[in-house]
């Protein structure tokens, strides 16, 4: 545990967003994303921030390698492959319904018992191919369903009744909120119900960069570890195949890093460096190059992040420029220049 006392919930207001990322077409800055950044030292330090990082937000599924930590302290005996699903935001690949039927499977349970909501898979191509095949929604299929069958088997385990596993009052969320809290180091400002039904914790950008940062830095052997190595070495699990949060892992040795719609991005090191993202708009295009960039802030070799600089703007089929972080956030202050 790392505090007895965590501190105070993080005010509830409108944030003080900044401009975080540039949409330039043709040397011309078309658009503009707002949002906040931050970037942790190894002694945990604030080494930069842009925009509000202390605000309360919603971190999305950013928050669900905590949830993993504080079902392993529940007593679920997971790890690897599956360890990493009960943490992902998965695309429906089969790997993952079937992994989900496998936590399932081991707790005695079915299907039947998730309550998360139904629906068809996150990736694109898998969605694609079911709705050629008529395939119908479903709560396997769902990107957190990893998450709700370990859910599902850590109350069984602790003797909790299951039918009401996600009301915030039961003793499993209340687990979970514990050790986000523990985590984090802040009390949880708000919370709400999650796009899968599951609670919701509202956190600050800087509290929750801090989290993974204690994951990483925890010793072997320990939930924290356990959750990290499970998602690094099965990136694919916790995400799918292409996605770029798998992708970023695999780039940058001992990365740990986990996404969340709305635009959240969060990511740190075996050292305790870590950076996490909030774009205001939620725009996914500008998620990736914030984080790739605040990355190399961190101290991240730049070469290794070339891949994450910035999907191309497209005219007439061709590329004519690019979404990109703003100078603030290059490793050295260039002047300000489209």
């Amino acid at each position: 545990m790392y505090s007895s006392s965590p501190a105070d919930a993080p005010l509830v207001r409108e944030p003080l967003h900044a401009p975080v990322a540039h949409l330039v077409r043709g040397g011309v800055v078309e658009g503009i994303h707002y949002g906040s950044v931050v970037v942790l030292g190894a002694d945990g330090r604030v080494e930069f921030q842009l925009g509000d990082i202390e605000a309360a937000f919603y971190p999305r599924s950013a928050v669900k390698p905590l949830q993993a930590v504080a079902m392993l302290r529940a007593g679920l005996p997971l790890d690897g492959a599956l360890l990493s699903l009960a943490a992902a935001s998965h695309s429906g690949e089969e790997r993952h319904l079937a992994g989900a039927r496998r936590i399932l499977d081991l707790a005695g349970l079915t299907e039947d018992d998730l309550r998360n909501v139904p629906d068809m898979p996150y990736g694109p191509a898998v969605r694609d191919a079911w709705i050629r095949e008529g395939r119908q929604p479903s709560r396997l299929a769902q990107n957190c369903s990893g998450k709700h069958a370990a859910m599902l088997w850590t109350a069984k385990l602790n003797g909790w009744s299951l039918d009401d596993y996600l009301d915030p009052k039961h003793p499993l969320q209340q687990a979970i909120q514990e050790i986000v809290e523990d985590l984090t180091g802040q009390r949880v400002a708000r919370v709400t119900v999650d796009g899968c039904g599951a609670p919701l914790f509202s956190l600050s950008l800087h509290g929750l960069a801090r989290g993974l940062s204690r994951i990483t830095t925890a010793a072997p052997g320990t939930p924290e570890a356990q959750v990290a190595d499970a998602m690094r070495t099965h990136a694919e699990m916790a995400s799918g195949a292409g996605r770029d949060v798998a992708a970023l892992m695999r780039a940058v040795p001992g990365l740990l890093a986990k996404d969340g719609f709305e635009g959240v991005q969060v990511a740190a090191l075996p050292d305790g460096r870590a950076i996490a993202v909030k774009i205001a708009d939620g725009a996914n295009r500008a998620r990736i190059p914030v984080a790739a960039a605040a990355l190399a802030r961190a101290g991240v070799d730049p070469g290794l992040l070339t891949e994450f600089a910035g999907e191309p703007l497209l005219g007439g089929g061709e590329p004519v420029g690019r979404v990109r972080a703003v100078r603030a956030l290059d490793p050295v202050e260039l002047p300000a220049c489209a």
